[in-house]
């Protein structure tokens, strides 16, 4: 049956709605309206992806947190069924319920995509065991809980580390699901044949966790506040740390990743800058200490602009030493930055002839003699390699 408005029409094609457009558009060679703009401005969809946002380095430290005080608690066993098995024309069928299922355990899994542990909370908890059904059914265990944090976390429990995280993927169960209880079935026996006895599940285990956080690098830049260490990790990597035109110190360490040829990545990590008394918590100086064990070499930034820049070096060398023995014996090379200066120019042959190890003068500015940097930090990298594979050990690989 044909509709009303065709029979007004004397059989010609009905009425259909026009498409509104925001903006006059020429019609194409066919004469027919496109179903949307394509040409209009405010019509188009903008394709560009979107930039992230820049974040300020006082916002940056709310967000990055390397300890973090965590309270795990396994999950309640399920209790154990109470039930007996009833049939037509069977009438003592005997016990039927079945056991508990255990609870979920909490296990934290170290993540590289992971950086910072903001994103841990202050509580976790395992899933609980489902109780014995009927008919021998067991419950079903309750699901495990994964707490993702850095590669690099260190575990501790009342001071003792009980678990370092250092490799993608490792894995370690903070606290254990408690056992599920017994069903009267499992109490059967040729003495009690109508056991009534049952079991509940058992409690989970709870602990109190404190998580520390070391930054995982090959390398690591270690100087005193402006030295340019950050302005020397931007200029060989892609990491982009605040800089400025005044002096301030950076608040929370950054990793950079030098990519060379041969496709081998070495990771950089620009150190907060250290002060003297350190090692004493001086100015967040355990904060920011910790991070460079994890370094297998150092990187020393020593501003060449200041007089005497060879104190610089002895006096971190020193709250190295006094933080963590043997820690400044560790491979290094010494950066003297800010060699665009004048007084940078007088002040580096007398630095090198107060020390022995080899100096490389350079500028994080302008970018003058970094290739000679890049080089030896490949030497670097290269030797810790072998060193590691001889020992039977398995390289930091990024």
């Amino acid at each position: 049956m044909l509709p009303w408005c065709w029979a007004l029409l004397g059989g010609r094609t009905p009425w259909r709605p026009a498409l509104l457009l925001l903006s006059p558009v020429p019609l194409p060679a066919g004469g027919r309206q496109p179903a949307f703009s394509t040409t209009c401005a405010r019509c188009s969809k903008n394709r560009r992806l979107r930039q992230k946002r820049v974040i300020s380095e006082r916002k940056l430290t709310r967000y990055f947190v390397d300890h973090r005080k965590v309270r795990v608690v396994g999950g309640q066993g399920g209790g154990g069924g109470h039930s007996f098995y009833s049939e037509p024309r069977k009438i003592f069928g005997g016990p039927d319920g079945g056991n508990g299922g255990d609870g979920g355990h909490v296990i934290l899994k170290a993540d590289q995509q992971m950086k910072s542990l903001s994103s841990v909370l202050p509580f976790y908890q395992g899933f609980h065991g489902e109780k014995g059904g009927t008919k021998n059914c067991y419950g079903a265990s309750g699901a495990y809980v994964y707490v993702k944090v850095p590669v690099g976390t260190l575990v501790k429990e009342d001071g003792k580390v009980v678990a370092d995280l250092t490799q993608h993927g490792e894995e370690y169960v903070a606290a254990y699901g408690g056992a599920g209880g017994k069903g009267n079935r499992f109490f059967l026996s040729n003495e009690n044949r109508a056991p009534t006895l049952f079991t509940p599940g058992e409690p989970g285990q709870e602990r109190v966790l404190h998580l520390e956080l070391k930054t995982t690098a090959h390398a690591g830049l270690v100087g005193f506040p402006n030295a340019g260490k950050s302005s020397l990790l931007r200029a060989i990597s892609n990491a982009k740390p605040a800089v400025a035109a005044y002096p301030f110190t950076t608040l929370n360490p950054h990793v950079g990743v030098v990519h060379y040829q041969d496709y081998e990545q070495v990771a950089v990590a620009d150190i907060p800058g250290l002060i003297k008394g350190a090692h004493q918590n001086r100015g967040l100086g355990m904060a920011f200490l910790r991070h460079i064990e994890r370094c297998c070499f150092l990187l020393y930034v020593v501003d060449l602009s200041v007089s005497q820049p060879w104190i610089q070096l002895q006096d971190l060398k020193y709250e190295l030493e006094q933080y963590k023995k043997g820690l400044s014996e560790r491979p290094c090379v010494v950066i003297g930055n800010k060699i665009d200066l004048a007084q940078s120019r007088i002040n580096l042959p007398l630095l090198k002839e107060q020390l022995d190890e080899r100096v490389i003068a350079l500028s994080a500015l302008t970018g003058d003699n970094l290739e000679e940097l890049l080089l030896h930090l490949r030497e670097l990298y290269d030797t810790y390699v072998k060193t590691e594979q001889s020992q039977g050990q398995s390289p930091v690989k990024w």
